[in-house]
């Protein structure tokens, strides 16, 4: 890990095999911890004790390393700060939602930045992880480094940033075999970070020219996703006023070569319902007022309510008063088989049917009763009952609720109620409804 350009002599001081301190270890940190290693010293540590402990335990609340990966791992755990002493590279990987006015909240990036700070050496590197605006890096994370450390940025410590891409229950795209864009404050520090992942990621790696440029990306990838699947929930709103089914129109349309695939749907999770908002946030500071970004954002929040309509539109034509009906919903995830609720599109559907007066319960085998709680107060039902319900609504498509079919489903239902498919994963002819 040598450098070679006329570099600082703090640079020319990186030791050839770095200790590696991950901060942070959730749905992007313990991937992240576990691959840097099998190849450097590494720690992983988090704040949350009971985390660290199932960790020790071989258990991953989120699904995304197996028990005999944790068992055989050589990654040191740790949830006291002294711990992070002596080492050479920190890699942040903590969240950044936003708040409840859809405003940026950093104080986990912040807290961790001071954390980081209080154990930062000359020649020290830190990069950043977590998705954040465009200069965030550099305005907001380095001088709380320098306040905590009493070092100056690119001449004692340096920084980088490497956007997680982390896509929660998916098998496919895992941190090996995608691509990861790097950057760095200066360049031997960009020299550094980028052949730091090159050691872990076979995909490889693509150094962007700057820290701004890197953030930049990481933003800019979600939000094109959310816009487009903003373009085609509208679809569905128009088509459903025409009378015309959605799934059929996309099925037809993309027969075409260059149709993008996007279906319609609610929209969360950690990326993609966030990171907009990180982008037009500082797209405003600027000086200017996003229109077709926002646009897409209330078109994707506002999913829920017109879901929920589209149920109580389907009851009043049966004939069945939503008030005091009993109504399931399956899956509270944001994504299929995925234990993943954060800024699930399924807990604003929720809250839209309960305001018409329905007695929703909500069932996900995937999701952890106390989670879903604590972050959204859902009681789960651990086994729902046949033949009991107004209204069932499948919200997310969990492979062993594909799997049941319509017929599986329908068994919860009472003989006059309905079946809505959120997912347009059912045939048209088997449901009373589908988005």
């Amino acid at each position: 890990m040598t450098v070679t350009d006329d570099a600082s002599g703090a640079e020319r001081g990186w030791p050839v095999v770095p200790r590696v301190a991950v901060v942070g270890l959730g749905y992007v940190g313990l991937p992240l911890a576990l691959g840097f290693a099998a190849a450097y010293p590494t720690l992983g540590f988090d704040v949350d004790p009971q985390r660290v402990a199932e960790l020790r335990a071989g258990h991953d609340r989120t699904r995304e390393v197996a028990a005999d990966a944790l068992a055989t791992t050589a990654l040191t755990l740790a949830t006291d700060p002294a711990a992070l002493a002596g080492h050479d590279v920190f890699i942040v990987a903590v969240p950044t939602p936003v708040d409840a006015a859809r405003q940026p909240d950093l104080s986990a990036l912040l807290a961790a930045s001071r954390t980081v700070g209080a154990h930062l050496r000359r020649g020290s590197v830190v990069i950043f992880e977590s998705t954040v605006f465009p200069g965030c890096t550099e305005e907001v994370c380095v001088p709380v480094l320098e306040e905590a450390s009493g070092l100056r940025f690119n001449q004692d410590f340096f920084c980088g940033y490497s956007p997680e891409r982390a896509n929660p229950g998916d098998q496919a795209h895992r941190l090996k075999s995608v691509v990861k864009v790097t950057s760095g404050s200066t360049p031997a520090a960009a020299d550094l970070v980028d052949r730091l992942y090159r050691v872990i990621i076979p995909a490889g790696t693509h150094r962007a020219p700057s820290i701004r440029v890197a953030e930049a990306a990481k933003v800019i990838e979600n939000t094109q996703r959310d816009v487009n699947i903003a373009l085609v929930n509208e679809i569905a709103i128009i088509l459903a006023r025409l009378g015309i089914d959605t799934a059929d129109v996309l099925a037809a349309a993309g027969t075409k070569w260059n149709f993008l695939p996007f279906r319609p749907g609610l929209v969360g999770g950690h990326c993609i319902g966030v990171d907009p908002y990180y982008l037009t946030h500082r797209a405003q500071v600027a000086g200017y007022h996003p229109e077709m970004i926002l646009a897409g954002r209330r078109l994707n929040d506002g999913m829920g309510a017109y879901v929920a309509g589209q149920v109580l539109r389907l009851l009043v034509r049966r004939g069945l008063n939503p008030v005091g009906g009993r109504c399931l919903v399956l899956g509270l995830a944001f994504k299929e088989d995925c234990p993943d609720i954060r800024n699930s599109g399924v807990a604003s559907l929720v809250a839209e049917l309960a305001a018409v007066g329905l007695a929703v319960e909500v069932h996900d085998p995937w999701v952890d009763a106390d989670a879903a709680a604590h972050e959204h107060g859902i009681a789960l039902v651990a086994e729902p009952e046949r033949a009991r319900y107004d209204v069932v609504v499948l919200a997310v498509r969990h492979r062993t609720f594909v799997e049941s079919g319509a017929a599986g489903l329908r068994a919860y239902v009472r003989p006059s109620g309905i079946l809505y498919d959120v997912q347009s994963v059912l045939a048209a002819n088997l449901v009373d409804g589908r988005l």
